[in-house]
Parts: structure tokens; C-alpha cells; sequence
């Protein structure tokens, strides 16, 4: 079969396997002429040995990626997927790039910390749109359920009421932390410039300091919203395993943060001092080099982890269509970030002034990749069935479910109103 747009998922897979081999092929040679130029010190040798796990680290999660774009079946759960696979790519090369230029530090470090937020957000994302189609009536759902208590250390705050407002709050949890993150990411930045920021220093004399409590405070109501939301729905989640998942996403995100602030202590306590900085500048590049440096060794594991936690597997199917650039733009869609945000500002918005939440009971919503996650919560309570995901076949592979969608010839084929009414009377007739 000739090598063509139309069968591009026999082909895809061995090119990108020859580019990455052309790739090491090239790179490994100028990391040895690097070494060799220059005079091999303690972080040039930590920068290489950084560089073997990353580019152990890559291959995994864009064999992965590559993996769900071409069996991409099922957008709404997979979109997230691919997004939260990207994060191990970048937390490498950005740690790699940090600790071979300290001095950019700061720069890459942005990336890393603004996509950290992005993350938890669509693991969320992953979370609800596989209970929006498994369970339509999801804000019904959790009104049924015993009424659930906040966890330590909230026990003492008043409980969320169960339905759409437990279900509102958790994900205005979560989406918080999208919003502090990047702002306090921003404002680090700008402290950077005008040279108050310190990082490393606990002092609140500088302003890393506090920013590292707000962001503290922000990703642990986050993560306690999201573990809030699976103790209320463990048993409707459980198909889906997402226990796995969830500890792939908070060990990567949590680690990485409180390593930071237990080496920030180690300078703080005079265990990492000026005494011996090898090659770095200072005792705060030491510390720097020293986060960097782990993340890349880390990020290796963190692939494997998220290999079987967020495989492709459950959504291959036998009859698979679709461009290749379609399945790749689709990667690239922040539709629903756009809607999610507005939905949720609006709804922030009619709470403080107390007018009533607007539903639309006339009209009947489409619920596709694009439909804003956050006003899942609104749809109609006594709608019975909810729009599928496309499929081939006409079939959405939940898990653990398989869902059938009528075709038109199947719809005609069904007895009308009348026809029932004809055949009940006929019945009492037929025994005379």
C-alpha cells in the first residue's frame, strides 16, 4: 500500500522512531564535543548525566501521545489525556535547559509552573467529562448520595450540600489554581527583574517568600477539591481507575514543589552553603542546579507511571477514521478552557449579586469536545439520555459500558404512538 495521507497510521509511527534515532544520533555527538571543549567540571558532568535520562524520559510520553492521536476515538476523555502526558516533556527539557544556563533559569521555569496548573485542571477535565456521558444526570446523581463531610483539615467547616453545589465548588477549586498560578508566576518573574525575588531565601524580606505561601495554599485546596470529588464518586469513578492516575498527576506536581522548598531549607539552615559551589555561581544556582537536576532523574520514572496510568489501549476500535491533522489540531484545541472560564466567571458573577442561575430548557444543547465542561451542571434533571461521543461505529466504548446510537433507518423502523394505541385495543377484541 503506497505510503499516503489515508493509511497515515501505518506510517506516522516508524517515522517518528526514525527522526528520534536521527535525533540521538545527532545530539549525542555534540554533548561529547561540548565536554570535550570545555574543561569537564562537577556541572557539565551533572548536565550530561541530566541529559541521558531526558532523552530516555522523551521517547516514552511522545510514543504515548503519538499512540492517542492515532487511535483518537474518543476526543473528550482523550484531550486531557494528551494534555497531561505533555507535562513530563516539558518539566525535562526545561530542567535540562535551567541546569545547563542558570541564568534562564527563571525564564523557562514560567513554562513549567504556569502548565504545572494547566494540568491538574485537565485531569479534572478527564474526571467530569467521563461522568457527564456515563451519567447524564450527574448534578442528580450526587443529590441521592449521604450527605459527605469535609476531610481533615476542613472536618470543622460546614458541608458543601450535595448536587450541583458540591459539584461547583470542587471545580471552582480546581480552576483557582489555575488562575493563581500563573499570576504569581508573573509577578516572580517581575520580582526577578527589579531584584527583590531572592528565590531560595526564606525571608520575608523578599518576595519569594510569600509567593510560595500563596501557591502553597492554592494547589493544596486544588488537590483537596479533587480528592473531595472522588470520595463522593469512588464508585462511579472506579472503572476508569483513577486512583493510578491521580497519584501520577500529584506526585509529579507535589514533589517537584516541596523538593524546592526542602532544598531552599537546606540552604536556609547552612547544609548547602558557599563553602562548595563547584561550578556554580552561588549558593541560590547550587540549589537551583540541585532541583533541576532531580526532576530530570525523576521525569523518567514519571513517564513510566504515566505509560500504564494513561494508556491508549481502551480506546482503540476496529474501524478507526480521521486525518492526521485533524487528531493533531484537535491537541491544540483550548475551546473549552475559553468557555470553562467564562461559564465560571459568570457564575461567580450572579452568585455575588444573587440573581438566580439561567437555564435553558427549550433549547437542546450539543455535547461535544468543544461544549464548556462548566456548565455541564446546568443541563436539564430530567433529560434521559445525553449526546455520545463520535465513534465509527456508531458505539461510545465507556468503560466498562458500551452505548448503542440508533440509526435513521432504526428510528423509522420504530412504532409510532398510534400504532401501540391500535395494537392494545386490538388485544381484548382478538380474545372474544
Amino acid at each position: 500500500m503506497a505510503c499516503t495521507f489515508r493509511n497515515w497510521r501505518k506510517w506516522i509511527r516508524p517515522l517518528v522512531v526514525i527522526l528520534y534515532i536521527v535525533g540521538v544520533l545527532v545530539a549525542i555527538p555534540l554533548c561529547v564535543w561540548e565536554l570535550r571543549k570545555s574543561q569537564v567540571g562537577t556541572h557539565n558532568k551533572a548536565w550530561f548525566t541530566a541529559g541521558i535520562f531526558v532523552f530516555m524520559t522523551i521517547p516514552i510520553s511522545l510514543w504515548d501521545i503519538l499512540q492517542h492521536l492515532v487511535h483518537y476515538t474518543q476526543p473528550e476523555l482523550q484531550k486531557p489525556i494528551i494534555r497531561i502526558l505533555w507535562m513530563v516533556p516539558i518539566y525535562s527539557l526545561d530542567s535540562w535547559l535551567a541546569l545547563k544556563y542558570p541564568h534562564i533559569a527563571i525564564y523557562v521555569d514560567t513554562c513549567r509552573e504556569c502548565y504545572e496548573a494547566y494540568v491538574i485542571y485537565n485531569f479534572m477535565n478527564f474526571l467530569l467529562n467521563y461522568l457527564t456521558y456515563q451519567y447524564p444526570n450527574l448534578v442528580m446523581l450526587l443529590e441521592v448520595k449521604d450527605q459527605q463531610k469535609h476531610l481533615p483539615p476542613l472536618c470543622c467547616c460546614p458541608p458543601w450540600h450535595m448536587g450541583e453545589v458540591l459539584l461547583f465548588r470542587c471545580k471552582l477549586g480546581v480552576l483557582q489554581y489555575t488562575v493563581v498560578r500563573p499570576v504569581t508566576t508573573i509577578i516572580a518573574l517581575i520580582c526577578e527583574l527589579i531584584g527583590i525575588f531572592d528565590e531560595g531565601n526564606f525571608s520575608f524580606k523578599n518576595a519569594w517568600s510569600y509567593l510560595v505561601i500563596i501557591n502553597n495554599v492554592s494547589q493544596l485546596f486544588a488537590m483537596y477539591c479533587l480528592v473531595l470529588f472522588y470520595k463522593v464518586l469512588r464508585s462511579e469513578l472506579n472503572p476508569i481507575q483513577p486512583v493510578g492516575k491521580f497519584l501520577c498527576v500529584k506526585l509529579v506536581v507535589f514533589v517537584s514543589f516541596w523538593q524546592a522548598a526542602f532544598i531552599a531549607l537546606l540552604v536556609k539552615v547552612g547544609v548547602i552553603s558557599d563553602k562548595r559551589t563547584w561550578d556554580w555561581e552561588s549558593v541560590e544556582a547550587v540549589a537551583t542546579g540541585l532541583q533541576d537536576f532531580i526532576i530530570c532523574i525523576e521525569m523518567f520514572f514519571a513517564a513510566i507511571g504515566h505509560h500504564y496510568s494513561f494508556s491508549y489501549k481502551p480506546y482503540i476500535q476496529e474501524a478507526e477514521e480521521g486525518s492526521c491533522l485533524d487528531s493533531f489540531f484537535a491537541m491544540w484545541d483550548i475551546s473549552d478552557i475559553r468557555a470553562d472560564i467564562s461559564e465560571q466567571v459568570r457564575h461567580v458573577g450572579r452568585t455575588v449579586l444573587g440573581q438566580p442561575r439561567k437555564t435553558n430548557v427549550t433549547a437542546e444543547e450539543e455535547h461535544n469536545e468543544h461544549t464548556s465542561l462548566l456548565s455541564s451542571a446546568s443541563q436539564d434533571l430530567n433529560s434521559e439520555t445525553s449526546s455520545l461521543p463520535p465513534s465509527p461505529m456508531g458505539y461510545y466504548q465507556g468503560f466498562g459500558r458500551t452505548h448503542a446510537a440508533l440509526a435513521p433507518h432504526d428510528i423509522d423502523d420504530l412504532p409510532t404512538e398510534k400504532e401501540n394505541e391500535d395494537a392494545l385495543t386490538s388485544v381484548p377484541s382478538n380474545s372474544s
